[in-house]
């Protein structure tokens, strides 16, 4: 069999014959991909799964996951899934773990200076000027008496003896009451 010489006039029935789908190896990423996002939706509560937008036989494929207990069967169920997952709207459930997940680290950081902020209260009268001045609105007197009721419960803590539990009311009460005005 020969074939003819080509040349500048054939490039038009060339371009006929280029693939325009995805490689072998392409699909098999996204396939994998989607068995990965499979896995992360097996670990979520059944709770958080409702609110995602998925199918209620992937739904249900899913919770069969959760409740599958031996190795080989949890393997089939979790590639299952993934096959399932082809007809789900990936990118959309992506986008919902990714809110949580950052939800809860931006929550973790509020806590996180929220605590900062209670141990400078706790350490420093100036540190409840500073934040008068921030927070002008604020209940003055309560903040008052929740501080020194704090301090007082962290002085007997010191005295303890070992063994013995320390008190932590006004202490929570002060990160309530902070946690509550910085809302």
């Amino acid at each position: 069999m020969s074939f003819p010489h080509q040349d500048a006039g054939d490039d038009a029935e060339f371009d006929d014959y280029d693939y325009d789908r995805p490689s072998k190896s392409q699909v098999k990423r996204e396939l994998h991909a989607l068995v990965d996002l499979g896995k992360q939706l097996i670990e979520l509560s059944p709770e958080r799964l409702r609110q995602l937008p998925i199918e209620e036989r992937l739904y249900e494929a899913i919770r069969e996951a959760q409740r599958t207990t031996g190795r080989e069967g949890l393997r089939r169920q979790v590639h299952f899934v993934g096959k399932l997952m082809r007809n789900a709207p990936a990118d959309e459930i992506r986008h919902q773990l990714d809110v949580w997940e950052n939800g809860s680290r931006e929550e973790t950081a509020a806590m996180h200076r929220l605590e900062t902020l209670r141990e400078r209260l706790l350490a420093d009268d100036d540190a409840l000027t500073t934040l008068l001045q921030t927070h002008p609105g604020a209940d003055v007197q309560q903040l008052r008496a929740v501080i020194r009721a704090a301090r007082k419960e962290a002085q007997q803590n010191a005295n303890l003896n070992p063994g013995q539990e320390p008190q932590r009311k006004h202490y929570r009460a002060l990160f309530q009451a902070l946690k509550a005005l910085l809302a």
